[in-house]
């Protein structure tokens, strides 16, 4: 008997330890998709990033200048943090 309740005690408190983790952890995600979106519809659509994406594919020459393939994107994932970090802070 006693180790019935034990066991039941370790599930709740297990319980109580992940539960408010496995929210915090989705309200994250749901934040990060958030901006995620707002990066997407807002910058990668302005005329800014339009002539910025044209002008650096020009200067590399329509390569990609880490593998060396035809470029159709003007960035790679490395560093589309810093870039939107400071698209937000100069608005």
């Amino acid at each position: 008997m006693s180790k019935d309740i034990d066991s039941i005690l370790l599930l709740l408190l297990i319980g109580v330890e992940i539960i408010p983790w496995l929210i915090k952890r989705w309200r994250f995600n749901q934040k990060k998709k958030s901006r995620r979106n707002q990066y997407h519809n807002t910058y990668l659509k302005s005329d800014a990033w339009k002539r910025k994406r044209y002008l650096v594919l020009k200067r590399a020459n329509w390569k990609c200048v880490y593998c060396g393939k035809r470029a159709t994107p003007a960035h790679h994932k490395k560093y589309v943090k810093k870039i939107l970090a400071k698209y937000l802070l100069n608005g």
